[in-house]
């Protein structure tokens, strides 16, 4: 596989640190984080309040002196911070807020990349191929990568898509049940212990059902279609709502995410502005 590179913002970027870190995120945070550290990846996690809803979409991941490093780039990833020093008072453990001095650059490919000075590699699944994230501090130079070619917004996205990979702003928002946007499958361990939020998002898993499910979807390329769009079914009724459109098409269709409603599941849909557009489901995202 060709390794490419792809921008990214700058991101919120906390370490913890000290004898009870490891414990103290894991009550933080969805994901078990013993598995994040015996894994040595970054993996994702939500961070969710008293009620299992989500707060930050966050990635968390080792560094090699044993601190755990979290990072966030949507919109009010500002207030991490805060939300994880909240609980923060007898516990053996320190958070520094470290976003000022690093950066990141994802690549995909299978091989680890070549890193600038002073930064590290880790392996992230961002637009659901194998890559890594490039860490290196602030005014280090990216020449170890000038070389790569760069994926195009287009491009990323499309792949996201059609992956299922839900993105802040479009798929996740706050306040959402993370089960609903399928985060139950990627972000959060069932068998580690209680967390914020835990109780509630348990209590979920063990009824099976939420009021809608993030699905990946497929339409033909010839029929326009926006996110925000709304999904019909055979009656008429609103069964559910487009939230991202691939840009690029491959074998005449376009990928789609969106959420159906459990009413309509199993039932054949279209889109509400195109009668005859019927959508098919691929799976859950």
């Amino acid at each position: 596989m060709e390794s490419k590179r792809l921008e990214l913002s700058p991101p919120i970027l906390i370490e913890a640190r000290g004898p009870d870190a490891l414990r103290y995120l894991n009550g933080q945070v969805t994901q078990d984080v013993r598995s994040v550290v015996s894994s040595g990846r970054s993996m994702t996690s939500c961070v969710t309040d008293a009620k299992g809803r989500l707060q930050f979409r966050v990635l968390i991941h080792p560094v090699a002196d044993g601190a755990i490093r979290v990072s966030c780039d949507h919109d009010g990833a500002e207030g991490l911070f805060a939300r994880l020093d909240r609980y923060l008072v007898a516990d053996d453990a320190v958070l520094e807020d470290l976003s000022d001095g690093w950066l990141r650059v994802h690549v995909t490919g299978n091989t680890a990349p070549g890193v600038p000075g002073g930064g590290y590699a880790v392996a992230a699944d961002r637009v659901g191929i194998p890559g890594w994230d490039v860490w290196y501090p602030t005014g280090v130079s990216e020449e170890s990568l000038a070389h790569l070619p760069v994926w195009s917004g287009a491009e990323a996205e499309s792949f996201r898509i059609t992956a299922g990979i839900p993105a802040w702003g479009s798929e996740l928002e706050p306040g959402l049940l993370p089960p609903e946007a399928g985060l139950d499958r990627t972000d959060v361990s069932y068998s580690k212990g209680c967390y914020i939020g835990q109780e509630v998002i348990s209590r979920i898993k063990s009824a099976g059902k939420v009021n809608r499910r993030l699905m990946r979807l497929r339409l033909d390329e010839g029929i326009p279609c926006l996110p925000g769009e709304l999904l019909v079914d055979e009656e008429g009724g609103e069964a559910g709502l487009i939230t991202s459109v691939a840009p690029v098409p491959s074998d005449g269709e376009r990928a789609v995410l969106g959420y159906i409603r459990r009413s309509a599941e199993g039932r054949r849909v279209h889109l509400k502005s195109c009668p005859e557009a019927t959508v098919s489901l691929v799976c859950k995202a």
